[in-house]
């Protein structure tokens, strides 16, 4: 009964996020509200790995996650971070069901909402308010994504570094700062430098 009622909550909080996006009707949601499951996964979890196909989509009940890109001859580059409430894994294989490019990993013990892109696809072909949905999902995310392409481009580390506080002044509080470092694409050294010195009114 516990757990049941616990999948229902958290089923209402993926509700909210779904329908402040774009609000789907009862025939619809109903279908969509029971393709998803509870999962838990203890910290430093790897989801996904480069060169997998993300098959999954994840909502963040609780916890810290990343997705990054490494190889052998550059640190590894932290492209997002994820925690409550949002949607999670690698986005675009999971849109392209491509292979992955990308890690996703679990930085904190996590728990989150699963299903499956079989099972989203299925719907979506059904219904065509859940592909608007997905689509409007994909418009923002994208939006997203250039928009942190302009910061890394055209702002200086302070700049950066500025930004992050106003935007998500919490995230010194659950991640690690060398991926905070990385996120920003400056060194260990300089966050640290910027922390101590900048102050956020």
């Amino acid at each position: 009964m516990f757990i049941f009622v616990e999948l229902e909550n958290s089923i209402d909080i993926l509700k909210q996020h779904v329908f402040a996006m774009q609000a789907l009707p009862d025939h619809v949601w109903e279908p969509f509200s029971r393709i998803w499951q509870t999962v838990e996964f203890k910290r430093k979890t790897v989801l996904t790995v480069a060169g997998e196909t993300e098959r999954h989509l994840y909502f963040v009940l609780d916890g810290v996650q990343r997705a990054f890109h490494m190889d052998d001859h550059h640190p590894d580059a932290t492209i997002v971070f994820t925690y409550p409430y949002s949607f999670a894994g690698v986005a675009d294989s999971f849109l392209t069901q491509m292979s992955s490019r990308f890690f996703f990993e679990t930085l904190t013990s996590s728990k989150m909402l699963r299903t499956s892109h079989q099972q989203v696809r299925q719907l979506a072909d059904k219904h065509p308010e859940l592909m608007a949905w997905v689509l409007k999902a994909t418009a923002f995310a994208l939006s997203g994504v250039l928009e942190r392409q302009v910061e890394l481009l055209k702002f200086s580390a302070e700049e950066k570094f500025r930004i992050l506080l106003k935007r998500s002044p919490h995230v010194l509080q659950i991640i690690p700062h060398k991926y905070l470092a990385s996120y920003l694409g400056i060194d260990a050294s300089t966050f640290s430098k910027l922390l101590s010195t900048v102050r956020i009114e």
